[in-house]
């Protein structure tokens, strides 16, 4: 309102006018602190959300995805030793009917184990490491790699099998014609205890 009106104003009109300025003044500065108050909520959503994010990205970063071939599930019937049963989908097999006593974890060196009662190892998370074919030094490699597992793998010579070194968990294999350190420590790494019976020994 230009001085001139203002002037031409009664006492109680220009009472009246502060009083609405006031108003708007109030009301403007409540509309300013809601749309401070939800830009700032926004960005601590954001924030949050980013961190969340952040955290999901990391975990599945640090969880190593399963390694191998991965088979279908033949199931984990217990069956009597020596008992007949549907054929295995893989060489070695990865599941399906087997012994209701598991082996021991280790290295085997001389007699090779059922693949019935080395199945029940698998369904118990383990990890089975065969060979076929390979140098004394190989074996030795493959031994001394294992020693830092003193449970949850097992290492034997299996002539059954088509590849040097045979590396198999529950519904996972995978074949090297060559030691691989890395590769090894990876599978094992990958897929221990990623089986139905995890916590079982």
């Amino acid at each position: 309102m230009e001085p001139n009106e203002l002037q031409n104003l009664t006492k109680k009109e220009r009472k009246e006018l502060r009083r609405e300025e006031r108003q708007n003044e109030k009301e403007t500065t409540y509309k300013n602190r809601k749309i401070k108050r939800f830009l700032k909520w926004t960005v601590w959503i954001v924030m949050i959300a980013a961190i969340l994010y952040g955290l999901v990205w990391l975990t599945a970063r640090s969880v190593p995805k399963e390694m191998g071939q991965e088979y279908p599930n033949q199931g984990q019937e217990h069956i009597a030793v020596g008992a007949t049963h549907i054929t295995y989908n893989s060489n070695p097999p990865t599941s399906g009917p087997h012994y209701a006593q598991p082996a021991g974890w280790g290295v085997y060196q001389q007699n090779e184990l059922p693949d019935e009662q080395l199945i029940h190892n698998l369904e118990h998370g383990g990890i089975w490491i065969s060979y076929n074919n390979v140098s004394t030094d190989t074996i030795q490699k493959i031994e001394d790699l294992v020693k830092r597992y003193p449970s949850k793998v097992i290492v034997e010579p299996r002539s059954k099998d088509d590849a040097k070194i045979v590396l198999a968990s529950w519904q996972h294999l995978l074949k090297l014609d060559t030691f691989d350190e890395t590769t090894i420590l990876n599978f094992i790494k990958s897929n221990k205890n990623r089986s139905p019976e995890p916590n079982a020994q």
